[in-house]
């Protein structure tokens, strides 16, 4: 059976950490975890050194970076240290902490993947969307990603989503290092470079929901860099 990893990044996520951990773990999947914490003032990665002790050993993983860098870069950090390990996880799936990615999609993914390099979780297909968002914040999240997509002639149906699986062979063929963005543009600049390089993609219907713990990790500065 082929094993995959799912990373996290974490600032501040203390009081979900421990509930997505069970929520992925509870499923029938071959699955570990990768926490990437930017340091949280909160001590989230002190909870998740708790849940390794006490509850999860080795398939439950971290790294603490000395500072907050943006979504990306966290995501880089964990795509370098999946690829270094000697046991060769199959793929790799990238998700939220707050649980605004729901984790029982992952069996989907994990099916998908099997026959595709790139799944993403599609707030833009039938079947998906975002719930209790208001028509206003719809309107905008959707045309940012149109905006996208026009702009650099992407097929991808959520270019802007970060709920997504890649197939190892993927993260080995782009060069991490030359990825330029940070925050959540972070998600546009990957698609894109998987799109480039002609794998093959596609697009799942999933269902966004809004964080019910701890406090967004959106600002305007995020908001500008995914649309600009």
């Amino acid at each position: 059976m082929k094993k995959g990893i799912v990373i996290i990044p974490t600032y501040n996520e203390i009081d979900n950490i421990e509930v997505v951990a069970q929520a992925v773990f509870s499923l029938d999947l071959n699955l570990d975890i990768l926490i990437v914490d930017d340091n949280s003032p909160d001590k989230t990665y002190e909870k998740v050194r708790e849940l390794i002790k006490e509850s999860y050993g080795d398939r439950l993983h971290l790294i603490v970076r000395e500072k907050k860098e943006g979504l990306g870069k966290a995501y880089i950090a964990g795509f370098k240290w999946v690829l270094a390990q000697p046991e060769g996880y199959d793929f790799v799936i990238e998700m939220d902490a707050d649980l605004s990615h729901n984790p029982k999609y992952l069996p989907r993914f994990v099916e998908a993947i099997e026959h595709y390099d790139l799944v993403i979780g599609s707030r833009y297909v039938p079947g998906g969307g975002a719930t209790d968002w208001p028509l206003f914040r719809k309107a905008i999240s959707y045309g940012g990603s149109l905006y996208s997509r026009l702009l650099l002639g992407v097929t991808i149906k959520d270019i802007t989503g970060g709920f997504k699986c890649f197939r190892r062979e993927v993260l080995e063929t782009i060069n991490l290092d030359t990825i330029i963005t940070s925050g959540y543009a972070f998600q546009i600049e990957m698609n894109y470079k998987v799109a480039l390089k002609n794998f093959l993609f596609i697009d799942v219907p999933i269902s966004f929901e809004e964080r019910i713990r701890g406090a967004s990790k959106v600002c305007k500065k995020v908001f500008i860099e995914a649309l600009g």
